[in-house]
């Protein structure tokens, strides 16, 4: 029986934040500091390094978005866990995407290689100890673990569609981490994975309800601003069935407001998937991913014969 459209209520709108943004950036900055500081024991001029690498890496991932025109774009820190930068934008590319992936890692490892060879005309050790840390952080953001930048690269470029293969990698990028975090020693880190396995099983449900909305010619491939608000109640329906224990005081089928609809429209936004735009060609990804590998291996290969 078709359902009267009239009975679905507005969508909720997504609230504009009036949050000093910079501000608050510099106070997780801070807080970064400081924290790693008192729990590593290091040096107040490596914590000075790691910072400020930190923020090159993220304003490269930031001025690429405002390049392409994302709109609300944000650097977000994470005292001890890293930064990232979040944006939107109602088409993405994945050309542009694969772009912005790079414009973090990439400008920093020059940025080292070019440190590197000062040191070595004229050995400075704070030079050589801010090289190393360029290097080093940035040649770490590209290894192909899903989700630091490498990862992201290789899954935009080659399996951005494809769910199952997706989770695979997901699955294989979290055991690598695992396997890091332990040879490592830096329990903190176990923090990442731990969040990560959350996210995968919740995106698995995330995607039986995206496969039912197909079944439905219910559409979810749409920026949440041009969502139909019939789509919204549907689609935040199927959320209440597939996350009882969440959701479990809000009754699917009644069509008003909850005390915890800024929530439930959250979690609509991430079962939407907006299009996707694959504009690049086998010669573009193969140029891409040899980019890619020549940051990852080739430069740091190269210091290694320079200098050892």
């Amino acid at each position: 029986m078709e359902i009267n459209d009239n009975i679905f209520p507005p969508k909720p709108q997504v609230a504009e934040t009036q949050q000093n943004n910079l501000t608050r950036s510099l106070f997780s900055l801070l807080l970064y500091g400081v924290l790693f500081y008192f729990l590593f024991d290091q040096n107040i001029a490596y914590i000075a390094a790691l910072l400020v690498v930190l923020l090159i890496h993220e304003f490269g991932h930031f001025a690429a978005m405002k390049l392409y025109n994302y709109q609300n774009v944000r650097l977000f820190i994470v005292p001890l866990l890293g930064a990232f930068v979040s944006g939107k934008k109602h088409s993405v590319s994945q050309k542009q995407m694969s772009i912005i992936l790079l414009a973090g890692p990439v400008p920093g490892i020059i940025i080292g290689t070019i440190l590197y060879m000062i040191h070595k005309s004229d050995p400075n050790e704070t030079i050589k100890m801010l090289a190393n840390v360029f290097i080093f952080i940035n040649i770490f953001n590209l290894l192909p673990i899903y989700p630091l930048d490498g990862g992201r690269l290789l899954e935009n470029l080659f399996i951005k569609n494809n769910h199952g293969i997706r989770l695979v990698f997901t699955i294989l990028s979290i055991l690598l981490l695992i396997t890091l975090i332990t040879l490592s020693g830096n329990i903190i880190m176990v923090i990442i994975p731990a969040i990560m396995i959350f996210e995968l099983i919740n995106e698995i449900k995330n995607q039986k309800i995206r496969d039912y909305l197909d079944g439905e010619r219910i559409q979810y491939h749409i920026e949440y601003e041009n969502l139909p608000d019939k789509n919204y109640w549907l689609i935040r329906d199927c959320i209440l069935f597939s996350f009882q224990k969440k959701y479990g005081a809000v009754p699917p089928g009644k069509y008003e407001y909850s005390i915890i609809e800024a929530m439930l429209m959250q979690h609509v936004m991430k079962v939407l998937r907006p299009e996707f735009a694959t504009d690049m060609s086998v010669f573009q990804k193969v140029l891409f991913l040899l980019i890619y590998v020549f940051f990852l291996i080739g430069i740091p290969i190269t210091l290694f014969i320079m200098y050892y």
